[in-house]
């Protein structure tokens, strides 16, 4: 299945966007309550999502939104943080990342989700202005089809909620 609309040089697959980034934590990534600094972690994940917003699309990328950016646990001194982010919809000229963070115990290799948040992502031209991402997304799973479908549900939320102005 594949979204979006007809794209000159084809389409690519959602794992070619995939990208990991892995962190230790140290001192200065730390707040005043001895925690992952949530700043810190949003420049983090502003970077990967980037990354993999610009493997999909071969141009340069701004952020313009982050969406449902949610801290579900913290992270410590010494912990080892994984990011992982890939693209989940394309538009004309924007596109759509998950990125999902995890703290691994190292003991054990376990790894627990910390965050998980949508960015919107805009190909821009040489001037920073918007142009057309010459790729289009295709799913090859059902994780991956169904991460799209909900991605094109959140997109027409966004865009309704710009029209409202909310």
């Amino acid at each position: 299945m594949t979204q979006g609309h007809t794209y000159e040089l084809g389409y690519k697959p959602v794992g070619s966007s995939r990208t990991i980034a892995t962190r230790m934590l140290r001192h200065e990534d730390m707040n005043g309550s001895d925690r992952l600094f949530g700043g810190r972690l949003m420049e983090w994940i502003d970077d990967a999502a980037g990354i993999a917003a610009r493997r999909h699309s071969g141009c340069n990328i701004t952020t313009v939104a982050v969406d449902k950016l949610e801290f579900k646990y913290p992270a410590f001194l010494n912990d080892i943080i994984t990011i992982e982010a890939w693209v989940t919809h394309v538009e004309r000229t924007s596109m759509e990342v998950r990125a999902d963070t995890y703290v691994e115990d190292t003991r054990t290799g376990e790894r627990r989700m910390i965050n998980h948040a949508y960015l919107t992502e805009v190909c821009i031209d040489d001037e920073g202005r918007p142009k057309p991402i010459p790729w289009g997304l295709v799913a090859q799973n059902a994780e991956e089809h169904a991460e799209c479908e909900a991605a094109r549900k959140r997109a027409e939320i966004r865009r309704l909620r710009r029209v409202e102005g909310i």
